[in-house]
């Protein structure tokens, strides 16, 4: 019960922390507390944009680079297929080929996933799930083309880049509606 409790308070002295941290007041959140603690140093534009690599369901942001299908089968057998399965169509928790006509019940790319852009940008900050983030531009638009087209997607020999894959169609997308309500918290 000591241990449970113990974590608990660790847990809650954490949170208070963070809470803390991301106090945006100018005045210090406690009286008689300083204004800064020293932790860290003020980033730099360079430092913040070289972590913002976001990207928009039109395209925006998307790095230089291109790949195919075929480059993109050999980076996915090295590394995907340990988690994924050989094809993509294995009937695994992680699957990720199935066609909107397929019976299957998993989300996956093919019957799930409303823009092309969505699958570049969580392959390139998620995967492998060992070592995310460690994917070249490269290597991330040949796994996007191989994973479109084993979807059906797109044909095997297209060479996707910044400037076409924003313009695949993809079959879910008709599912989707937009949030069009105003006055709370909006994305733009």
């Amino acid at each position: 019960m000591l241990i449970k409790r113990t974590n608990c308070y660790r847990v809650a002295v954490v949170m208070v922390l963070g809470i803390l941290a991301c106090h945006t007041n100018t005045r210090p959140p406690v009286p008689g507390w300083p204004e800064h603690f020293g932790f860290g140093k003020t980033a730099t534009r360079r430092q913040i944009d070289s972590l913002n690599i976001s990207i928009a369901p039109d395209g925006k942001g998307l790095p230089a680079g291109s790949g195919n299908a075929a480059t993109g089968r050999v980076v996915y057998l090295a590394k995907c297929a340990s988690c994924h399965g050989e094809t993509g169509a294995e009937p695994t928790a992680n699957r990720l080929v199935a066609t909107l006509s397929d019976t299957v019940r998993t989300k996956t790319i093919g019957n799930y996933w409303p823009y092309a852009t969505t699958v570049f940008d969580y392959i390139r900050r998620a995967m492998p799930f060992n070592a995310p983030g460690s994917l070249t531009n490269e290597e991330v638009y040949s796994l996007t083309a191989f994973l479109l087209y084993r979807n059906d997607i797109i044909d095997s020999t297209l060479q996707l880049d910044a400037t076409n894959l924003s313009h695949i169609v993809m079959p879910a997308k008709k599912y989707y509606v937009n949030d069009d309500r105003r006055g709370g918290n909006e994305v733009k």
